[in-house]
């Protein structure tokens, strides 16, 4: 089963933009795993992502709406490229981005050391009326990444499956939250930042929880099914989701007996399906 948890969780104001914050919960993840890629849908898009996910070693997979619009660059402007002069439009400045190198370096290393989170960083980028020459260095250098990114992304459709997995991935994450937070109508009533970032903390470490149970037992149905004899293709398991919530019942009281589960050795016997 390829893994799949919450990573993090950060409570932000909604009248930003989802890129703003995007890599602080990436660059405060406290799992085992190392991130290399993201992915998401316009709202996590822009140039100075791309930039920021470059110079930190990491692949950014953006889903972006109305691709067409795009404007691709080019290195040079004297190289004509005989099928693709019609979108390749602009050319990238070079000077701008090797004048501010030496600022990249600082900048991400500030970031991946967590001297600076990188939503602080892209809100006093962005925040001047005229944009100083660091940003529009860092978006000089975000549209090479881009116009990298985009072909790669219409040539191979490959590429567009993997993001498309990713991304509905993601969707069955939000719908498994959306059934498991359901007092007040699903919203967060807290007043405090403090509060309100306790209650979305919990929310993730019940849903991380329902994700680990399903993926414990998933994995025990598919051994199940090969000691039968049946045959999986590891393909077709990108496709299983472990946040799948039709057999949790969210309502009523629980109760933990933390020291029985802890000594069980066992899963639950697997329930087998009855004939029609």
């Amino acid at each position: 089963m390829p893994p799949l948890v919450q990573y993090g969780t950060k409570v932000v104001p909604s009248v930003k933009r989802e890129a703003t914050y995007v890599l602080d919960a990436i660059l405060d993840n406290e799992t085992e795993l190392e991130i290399m890629e993201h992915t998401t849908d316009t709202a996590g898009y822009t140039e100075l992502v791309y930039a920021l996910f470059d110079l930190l070693g990491m692949r950014f997979s953006p889903r972006i709406r109305d691709l067409g619009d795009q404007t691709l660059y080019k290195m040079d402007r004297s190289i004509r490229y005989s099928h693709l002069d019609s979108i390749i439009k602009q050319t990238i400045n070079q000077k701008r981005i090797l004048e501010r190198w030496d600022d990249f370096l600082r900048v991400a290393c500030s970031v991946k050391l967590g001297w600076v989170t990188a939503s602080l960083l892209i809100s006093k980028l962005q925040v001047y009326p005229r944009k100083n020459a660091l940003t529009k260095a860092l978006q000089e250098y975000g549209r090479v990444i881009k116009s990298i990114d985009i072909p790669y992304y219409l040539c191979l459709e490959e590429h567009r499956r993997h993001i498309g997995i990713q991304l509905n991935k993601g969707e069955e994450l939000h719908r498994l939250r959306q059934f498991l937070l359901f007092a007040n109508e699903g919203k967060i009533r807290k007043s405090h930042i403090e509060d309100q970032s306790n209650q979305a903390s919990a929310l993730t470490l019940v849903t991380n929880a329902v994700i680990v149970w399903n993926t414990r037992y998933i994995q025990a149905i598919i051994e199940q099914l090969r000691k039968e004899g049946y045959t999986d293709d590891e393909n077709d398991l990108t496709h299983v989701s472990p946040c799948r919530f039709d057999h949790v019942n969210k309502y009523g009281k629980y109760y933990f007996n933390v020291d029985n589960e802890r000594n069980r050795e066992l899963l639950r016997p697997l329930r087998q399906p009855q004939n029609p």
